[in-house]
């Protein structure tokens, strides 16, 4: 099949990634996967839920939000309570972020990363997660140079992406109007080391066999491995190898 965009069944679109997109929070990225466009943006606090409190640990979470005219049609601002779809895929980024960071090295503070969707054309939850691992290690770095913590928490990058069976084809990152006639659809988020952290997947017409399974399976993995390599991109040598650990110091 030809796909709307011209690229090819196992391309990722485009990703880009702006660093201090705004200056006030202690890291934020604008990430742009095309016309889907996310601000992650991270805030660390000096306290944790009361549950933690004297455990030495730190925690981290996220939220999630929609903009009213980020698509075509305009979506309701949520002034009380958000949705079902928004607190799962507000878990779903905290969980994905948290399997990113040693939480004990990061003492009893709290990180939360705000992910505000400003234009939408499929795979905002994955551009989320792309962008906050991006802004998270961001944060880390200006909270080293300013003295404020010496050790990396980052245990190691993570990525995510969506895939889907279209047409009867396995396609790599969907786009909206591929996504609304998936046969199935998954979303996939994975570490350097091609380490499963989620899978959400269905099948939203029909069955697909195991065969189909491990191809979307493959076509995640290379395609998570080019994300993490533009999230390291925005960072020096120096600096990701202080957020690995391999170092004490930004030189």
């Amino acid at each position: 099949m030809t796909r709307i965009s011209g690229r090819n069944n196992d391309e990722e679109r485009a990703i880009k990634l702006t660093p201090n997109f705004t200056s006030s929070a202690e890291g934020c990225v604008l990430a742009e996967t095309q016309r889907t466009r996310v601000i992650c943006s991270v805030s660390i606090e000096s306290n944790v839920p009361s549950w933690m409190k004297g455990s030495g640990k730190g925690w981290l979470t996220a939220e999630y939000g929609m903009l009213p005219k980020c698509s075509k049609t305009r979506i309701s601002r949520e002034k009380h309570l958000s949705s079902g779809r928004t607190k799962e895929i507000q878990r779903l980024i905290g969980r994905s972020l948290r399997s990113a960071v040693d939480l004990d090295k990061l003492g009893e503070k709290t990180i939360i990363i705000d992910c505000d969707v400003i234009e939408a054309d499929g795979g905002t939850r994955t551009t989320a997660i792309n962008g906050a691992m991006a802004a998270l290690a961001l944060a880390f770095v200006n909270w080293h140079e300013k003295g404020l913590i010496k050790t990396s928490p980052i245990s190691d990058f993570i990525g995510a992406i969506s895939v889907g069976i279209v047409k009867g084809e396995v396609l790599s990152d969907l786009e909206y109007a591929e996504d609304s006639e998936a046969e199935v659809d998954m979303n996939i988020v994975m570490n350097s080391k091609s380490q499963f952290i989620e899978v959400q997947g269905c099948a939203e017409r029909k069955p697909f066999s195991k065969e189909r399974l491990d191809e979307l399976i493959e076509l995640a993995k290379n395609s998570i491995n080019r994300v993490i390599s533009v999230q390291k991109s925005i960072f020096s040598t120096e600096q990701i190898e202080w957020l690995l650990g391999k170092t004490d110091e930004i030189q």
